[in-house]
């Protein structure tokens, strides 16, 4: 398989569970800019949307959008409890947390990465970001993962959109729980071993 990533960029999720279920993959990084890989392709012609994350798998098919990509790959290995099962109630809850992140901390993050966004609009998404960061914080107060007691696709992906908030002097540590969530997270070796090779490449 290859995983067409980004740095600082929601690919980091599936990155993070591809290493977590020690699956052999290749990264090819892509240019958000030019929309060039690392291999002197036009990215494009791998995923027509222009952004990352895109698996490319073995058979030559193409996956994208990031909770896709991270339940197909947890399913590779049901054993590893990424994943609850396909045809369960936890794996509807899965997606519901999956589709909150997507829905109100990834795309309520994105405006604020526009520069030209007026001050007294950039305020009005920080506050609406903020109130789900509340949210977040009542959950994560009673748990260390957002699904139970153990680490899934979920946790890969909330840390990934919340390690954005460096980039718009979000500290937080107004959030008690989020800041010691991350720190759980972060401390993971497959989640080091993905920001290491991200940063190296």
């Amino acid at each position: 398989m290859k995983l067409y990533y980004a740095p600082d960029t929601c690919s980091l999720s599936p990155h993070i569970v591809l290493r977590e279920l020690e699956l052999e993959f290749e990264l090819v990084k892509v240019n958000n800019r030019s929309k060039i890989t690392a291999d002197g392709r036009d990215f494009r012609t791998i995923n027509p949307k222009g952004y990352v994350a895109a698996l490319e798998l073995d058979d030559g098919q193409i996956l994208t959008e990031g909770p896709a990509i991270v339940q197909y790959l947890a399913d590779i290995k049901p054993e590893n409890g990424l994943a609850p099962r396909a045809d369960s109630w936890a794996r509807v809850r899965l997606q519901e947390w999956l589709n909150f992140i997507t829905s109100e901390i990834h795309a309520g993050s994105a405006p604020l990465f526009n520069p030209t966004l007026p001050e007294n609009v950039r305020l009005i998404f920080r506050e609406k970001l903020f109130r789900q960061f509340d949210f977040l914080q009542v959950t994560l107060d009673e748990k260390n993962y957002l699904t139970g007691p153990s680490f899934s696709v979920a946790d890969a992906y909330l840390f990934t959109v919340l390690g954005w908030c460096k980039f718009f002097s979000i500290q937080l540590n107004r959030w008690p729980a989020l800041s010691a969530y991350m720190e759980i997270i972060n401390a993971r070796p497959a989640v080091q071993a993905a920001l290491l090779a991200e940063a190296s490449q």
